[in-house]
This record gives C-alpha cells, structure tokens and sequence, in this order.
C-alpha cells in the first residue's frame, strides 16, 4: 500500500510538470506581478516537478526529492496566495482559492514521509 500512494504521489508530480508545458497559461495567470520573469519560471517549475517526481521513485534519489518537492511546494505558495486575493480570480469559487493554501501544507506533509 505504501508503495502505491507514493506511486500516486509521484505521478501526480510528473503529471502537473508536463502540464505547465500544455497548458502554460494556467499557470502564468496565477503567477504574482511583483514576481518577475513569469515564462521562465512556470518551466523551470514544471520541469522541478518532472524531476522530482520521478526521482520519488527511486529509493536513492528518493529523500532528495522529496526535500526538493518541500521547497517547490514552499516557494510556488505566493502564487496560490495571490490566486485567493487577487480579485481578478473570481470566475473560482472563493471556497476553492482559499482551500488550496491548506492543501499545500498537506503536500508538503506527504512529501515529507518521504525524507
């Protein structure tokens, strides 16, 4: 069973990193204005996530990147912030916005059981 949820974890990862490169729009529209270099940054996290996922799944990579998934999870958490604030997100239920800053500290949790 451990095995399958870190399968489940892993695959989540790899999942949403190869979706910043089909769908980058989603993404960048989340992204803070005080933050610069939009483009560049939603690669480099999707590509963090590719990585890091896969690397779950190798007991020799895997503490490292569940340690790297902390510090992604910690550093994209100003855009799901911004997402719950900013006005211009309001199509979202608000319940929904402010649900997802929660979820990252469950993330962040899950991925720890792997450190």
């Amino acid at each position: 069973m451990n095995n399958l949820i870190l399968y489940i974890q892993a695959f989540i990862y790899i999942a949403a990193g190869l979706n910043h490169f089909i769908n980058p729009k989603t993404y960048l529209s989340i992204m803070p204005p005080y933050i610069p270099a939009h483009s560049m940054l939603v690669m480099l996290s999707g590509v963090a996530e590719v990585l890091l996922g896969i690397g779950l799944l190798f007991p020799a990579t895997r503490s490292l990147s569940a340690w790297g998934l902390i510090l992604l999870l910690i550093a994209v958490f100003p855009a799901n912030v911004y997402m719950a604030t900013a006005s211009r997100f309001r199509k979202f239920p608000v319940w929904l916005r402010w649900a997802r800053l929660p979820i990252q500290g469950l993330l962040i949790w899950w991925a720890y059981q792997y450190t």
